[in-house]
């Protein structure tokens, strides 16, 4: 991951505080254990709704459940750094980045799911869920075709944010990011 990238997100998080707005980025806040604890279990609530909505024929909302599982679990990993996250795009870049420089154990195809493509030929699970949430079609072969990998894959995301989340190091953010 690009290291300009994740400072963009910080450093335009931090001008529109300054400016009195909502930011659309990163900030750094205090490493939140309990908030982390939260949103782990807010993914595996939402991993139950996948099956609730499987056995109801609710096709439509699965994709949406799936990506959701997989940034709970991501917001759990930032919370745990202390960092506040309203993009994303920001999200999917900060975990790239800790990732890449060996701050977390996390798998890849965790982070590409959650991952905001500008190219209209990059797809990730933004896309999809984008598809199932605003396209007119309420079954769909595709979700019932992969619903246990995806199933397997929101578990696994589960498990590594447990670790992560529930391990006794401490994880900062080095201040190259955000000065």
């Amino acid at each position: 991951m690009k290291l300009k990238e994740v400072k963009d997100c910080f450093e335009n998080a931090i001008k529109d505080e300054k400016k009195g707005k909502k930011h659309k980025g990163l900030l750094v806040t205090n490493p939140d254990d309990m908030k982390a604890k939260d949103y782990l279990a807010k993914a595996k609530r939402n991993l139950e709704l996948c099956d609730f909505y499987n056995e109801k024929g609710f096709d439509y909302k699965i994709p949406e459940e799936w990506f959701y599982t997989l940034y709970y679990c991501a917001l759990a990993i930032l919370s745990k750094f202390g960092i506040e996250s309203r993009s994303q795009k920001c999200t999917a870049a900060f975990l790239r980045y800790a990732k890449d420089n060996g701050l977390i154990e996390y798998d890849d195809e965790f982070i590409d799911r959650i991952t905001v493509y500008s190219d209209k030929e990059e797809k990730s699970d933004v896309d999809e869920r984008e598809a199932a949430r605003y396209g007119s079609s309420i079954k769909s072969e595709e979700v019932a075709s992969k619903y246990g990998r995806m199933t397997t894959i929101c578990k696994r995301a589960i498990s590594q944010c447990e670790e992560i989340i529930f391990s006794d190091k401490a994880f900062e953010v080095s201040r190259e990011l955000y000065e």
